[in-house]
């Protein structure tokens, strides 16, 4: 009979230190792992199960959300759908390159960094996918055609090549200076989301009258929530920093994160979708949602 041998787990102190996790004592894959023992450590539990599982599932979800979207859309004639479908492409992007990131981030030091790498990216991408969406169905009709408009998607570029190089420039350094490296790359992620979110913001709560008694208001504030509870525990490292070990398989901020991610793409991709209107009735310069 055939049978398949899982890898065995190790301990914090049986891997190298750039393979660590605050809090996480135990559950760690060898550091030499080979491709089939990534694979394999998807149906084990380890320190990565749920990581990589709250990415691939949401993945499979948006996938299917992307391709029946796809279905009823005429792309070809319709270019007001086209920064919806680039939004949906970037939301099926982001959870499987983190996915594969967690993955196989076991295979070696390099593989790490590269997974990371490729990781840090795709929410950069992701990031600008939002800013594309909210400057075409989600800016307030007062700052439309401002100077603040004709440059938000400009600078929401800048800032994504600024953001992919400053958090892959933060591994370098991250043993040596842990608290900087943590730092810059919540900075890095947080400053092209704060940018990329001003119309949200502006929206929901400057120009409240623009949005009363409309449905995608609603999403927009889960959106902000669910995007400050997923930053507060993965930059305070909650659970498990108050109680290293127990949190080794459940509970350590990632999958929580991710969790949260998970519900903050319907909660941006429906006042996307309510915003646009049947094929072939939006008049051009419509920005309502």
């Amino acid at each position: 009979m055939l049978s398949l041998k899982l890898p065995r787990l190790l301990s914090m102190e049986q891997v190298p230190q750039v393979f660590h996790e605050q809090g996480i004592l135990f559950g760690y894959r060898h550091p030499q792992s080979s491709a089939t023992a990534c694979l394999l450590s998807l149906f084990q539990m380890t320190n990565e199960t749920l990581n990589i599982w709250t990415h691939l599932l949401p993945f499979w979800f948006f996938s299917w959300r992307f391709v029946s979207t796809l279905q009823v859309t005429d792309i070809l004639n319709d270019s007001y759908s086209w920064p919806l479908l680039v939004y949906m492409g970037a939301s099926c992007l982001f959870p499987l390159a983190s996915s594969c990131a967690h993955t196989f981030s076991s295979m070696s030091r390099n593989a790490r960094h590269i997974c990371y790498f490729l990781d840090y990216g795709a929410v950069n991408l992701f990031s600008l996918g939002c800013a594309i969406a909210y400057s075409a169905y989600v800016f307030p009709d007062t700052l439309v055609s401002t100077t603040f408009h004709d440059y938000y998607l400009t600078l929401a570029v800048l800032n994504t090549i600024i953001s992919i190089w400053l958090s892959c420039y933060s591994r370098f350094f991250e043993i040596q200076k842990p608290g900087i490296c943590k730092m810059l790359r919540v900075l890095a992620f947080a400053f092209p989301y704060t940018w990329d979110s001003l119309p949200v913001l502006f929206r929901v709560f400057l120009l409240p009258g623009e949005s009363a008694e409309n449905e995608a208001t609603v999403y927009h504030q889960k959106h902000v929530a669910m995007t400050l509870l997923a930053s507060f525990f993965y930059s305070a490292h909650l659970p498990e920093r108050l109680a290293p070990g127990r949190f080794d398989y459940i509970g350590n901020p990632q999958p929580w994160a991710m969790d949260s991610f998970s519900h903050q793409l319907p909660s941006q991709y429906l006042p996307a979708h309510c915003s646009h209107p049947p094929l072939g009735s939006h008049p051009l310069g419509m920005h309502t949602c």
